[in-house]
């Protein structure tokens, strides 16, 4: 087994180990925010971290109603931009918490007035070490460079802070048994990949809460697979892109229940229509008999979806990157810690 199989397999546990370890901690920071709530929240990432931020973003302004953006780190490594943060909440995201750029737009960060808060996997990190506060992903050390226990460890970890900072009644404590549910499709995953092994390009397609996810399905699928892989929001994908799929063109849905259904299912019929080659993850039956193929999904309210919604999608990278005589765990050209500026 590889180690991204065998990592994928011990989110359940790193995800209950984080709830328990880091709650307490979540739950009094926001209560101090609450009480001089920021005007801003800025996301600082790359790479899966950055896609992670993406669904932050749109969890803490549902949430919250406080704006969030995600940074552009040249703009301080660069450019050396000075900007008004007084008042800010700069959030610093990293596996590592060794990001050269990361960790130099949070240090301007805080010179330009932001509280910085590092969400990190290494309580020993450059990162945790300069920010203001640090919340740990408590997964263990992750070896494959393919990140899968770090990538919802953070998923989870902003859960966690947008309950607290909301006062929401989620049921986060039952995203273990969520994540132990979707790991059982496993079997569905591998009868699907054999399929797709000879896969060169694909578009991955989400929206909402689960738009993250495109993007990080779309990146395991180039990193661990060397498939060109392009990632668009339902909406978005509709304007421009759709020209490029014809016949037996693959197209990865998500399609979770909740308000982004409704036009994920109508772009499953219009894929249909052209003869893509579709595959949806979805609990809905209509989604599903919409898309040339499914994986079922275990039935979860869509706050609550992006989780368990993303380990299929891992599976299928980890079993199509060895169906295709890879190894996921060492990409060419990559290692774990990228430090660019």
């Amino acid at each position: 087994m590889s180690l991204m199989l065998s990592e994928i397999e011990q989110q359940p546990a790193a995800i209950e180990k984080t709830i328990k370890r880091e709650s307490k901690k979540i739950e009094g920071f926001a209560a101090r925010l609450r009480a001089n709530r920021p005007r801003l929240i800025v996301l600082v990432a790359r790479g899966s971290s950055d896609n992670a931020a993406l669904f932050g973003r749109y969890l803490l302004e549902t949430t919250t109603g406080i704006p969030v953006s995600l940074a552009a780190p040249a703009v301080h490594t660069l450019y050396k931009a000075k900007l008004d943060l007084r008042d800010s909440l700069v959030i610093g995201v990293s596996q590592s918490g060794e990001g050269v750029d990361i960790n130099l737009t949070l240090e301007n960060a805080k010179r330009c007035g932001a509280t910085t808060l590092a969400i990190t996997n290494e309580a020993e990190s450059s990162m945790a070490k300069l920010c203001d506060e640090t919340f740990l992903i408590h997964a263990g050390r992750e070896r494959s460079v393919a990140a899968t226990k770090t990538y919802t460890g953070q998923l989870l970890i902003f859960h966690l802070l947008a309950r607290a900072l909301s006062g929401g009644k989620e049921e986060l404590e039952r995203l273990p048994e969520f994540a132990a549910e979707a790991l059982k499709l496993k079997a569905d995953v591998a009868a699907l990949v054999e399929r797709y092994a000879f896969m060169e390009q694909c578009v991955v397609v989400g929206r909402g809460l689960n738009y993250a996810n495109a993007y990080e399905f779309a990146i395991k699928l180039m990193e661990t697979c060397y498939v060109v892989a392009e990632r668009f929001s339902g909406a978005d994908f509709l304007h421009g892109p759709i020209a490029m799929v014809d016949s037996g063109f693959p197209v990865f849905v998500f399609a979770p229940p909740g308000p982004t259904l409704k036009g994920m299912k109508e772009l499953l019929t219009k894929l249909h229509d052209i003869g893509a080659e579709t595959l949806a993850l979805s609990s809905d039956a209509s989604a599903l008999k919409a898309a040339s193929r499914g994986i079922k999904m275990p039935r979860v309210d869509e706050l609550l979806s992006p989780i368990p919604y993303i380990i299929p999608a891992q599976l299928f990278a980890a079993l199509l990157a060895n169906s295709k005589g890879l190894s996921p765990d060492q990409p060419r050209s990559l290692s774990k810690v990228t430090k660019t500026v």
